[in-house]
């Protein structure tokens, strides 16, 4: 069992966590990247979801696109060249009670001065053939659970589509499809939807998406050099089968952000995401902080994330350098303990007794 003493260590290497690590690195931090072995079954890869997209065209500064693993190694080669040291281990137990904060692996114990999680959110998954990652099934070539990120690409243009789920998530994403697409399908086990009227109207209204009520997907169907061709049906009051020809399969029944290890620890929402104070990255726990999918239920980009794992490096390097920090109550606190209140009137010093907060009144 190795021990590690790091000023800033960082959880996940997808977007967020490698821009974190790139602007720790260069404020001399030397930060630490933990990331979780590639595990087909957990759905773990490093460099995050990016791993299984294959054409990423709306990253600001490609402007012919690039491949989603080929933009994920230029984040990490670029990461290294600052002197990021990467770490990949299944984190066992994690102690946010006190600094240092403990991190728990098989051969190590870190223990780290502030801690940067940027841990992701994993897409829910069917769990229906096909719909694995090439080359066990179709996902990265036909099967996606990001309309946004490969609607646009010419192998859906001008074709008929797949949208599976009932919430706003499917809404939102058949919708966005619909300018692309000759036709969508959205497929939902129910005979009524679960979203927002406001977005149920928007696509009900919509001539180009076609409801396909009460029936579930039994498989995605396809050929190698082709990809997804179509999708077998269930109707599920009638038992009655049939394949609907397709391009392309988007999943959209949810995402499950990855904070297992952290929960009785950080507040979260009620599925589970970070919650982080306003316009910063800090957690309830001074010197933790959140960014990118783990704590953003709503854009969940990667030029999003990576502006968070930016934000989240430049709020570690500020409470290292024992400024106050923004916290979710609306106070601020310092790595002392130091708490400023949310009127910015007085400073409650780490053993109870209060201070002005005006250079005139000290």
């Amino acid at each position: 069992m190795k021990t590690l003493n790091r000023e800033v260590v960082i959880i996940g290497s997808g977007p967020a966590g490698l821009t974190a690590a790139i602007y720790s690195a260069r404020a001399n931090l030397k930060p630490l990247l933990i990331d979780a072995p590639a595990d087909a079954e957990k759905q773990t890869t490093p460099g995050g979801q990016l791993m299984i997209t294959t054409d990423v065209e709306n990253y600001p500064g490609f402007a012919s696109g690039i491949d989603g693993p080929a933009l994920m190694e230029e984040f990490r080669k670029q990461a290294e060249r600052f002197g990021t040291e990467f770490l990949e281990e299944w984190i066992t137990d994690v102690d946010l009670s006190e600094r240092p904060f403990q991190l728990e692996m098989a051969n190590h114990i870190v223990y780290a001065q502030t801690l940067i999680i940027a841990t992701g959110a994993s897409a829910k998954w069917l769990g229906i053939p096909g719909e694995a990652k090439v080359p066990n099934g179709f996902g990265g070539h036909g099967v996606s659970a990001c309309a946004t990120c490969d609607g646009p690409l010419p192998g859906f243009r001008n074709k008929d589509l797949v949208v599976v789920g009932g919430g706003d998530t499917a809404m939102e994403e058949a919708t966005f499809l619909t300018r692309y697409a000759s036709k969508v399908s959205l497929v939902h086990r129910r005979d009524k939807l679960r979203a927002s009227k406001i977005m149920q109207d928007k696509a009900l209204a919509n001539p180009k998406i076609d409801f396909v009520w009460n029936t579930a997907i039994e498989e995605i169907l396809g050929e190698p050099e082709a990809g997804v061709t179509g999708v077998r049906l269930r109707n599920l009051k009638t038992e009655e089968t049939r394949v609907l020809p397709s391009a392309g399969v988007f999943i959209a029944i949810g995402h499950r952000p990855n904070t297992d290890l952290f929960k009785g620890q950080l507040d979260m929402d009620e599925v589970g995401y970070i919650l982080t104070a306003g316009r910063t990255t800090a957690t309830n726990v001074p010197g933790v902080f959140a960014c990118g999918d783990v704590q953003d239920s709503n854009y969940r980009q990667a030029v999003t994330a990576a502006g968070t794992g930016c934000m989240a490096a430049l709020d570690a390097e500020r409470f290292l350098d024992h400024l106050p920090v923004a916290m979710p109550g609306g106070d601020e606190v310092t790595m002392e303990g130091e708490h400023v209140t949310s009127d910015h009137e007085a400073i409650i010093e780490p053993d109870g007794s209060m201070v002005p907060n005006h250079p005139e009144n000290i």
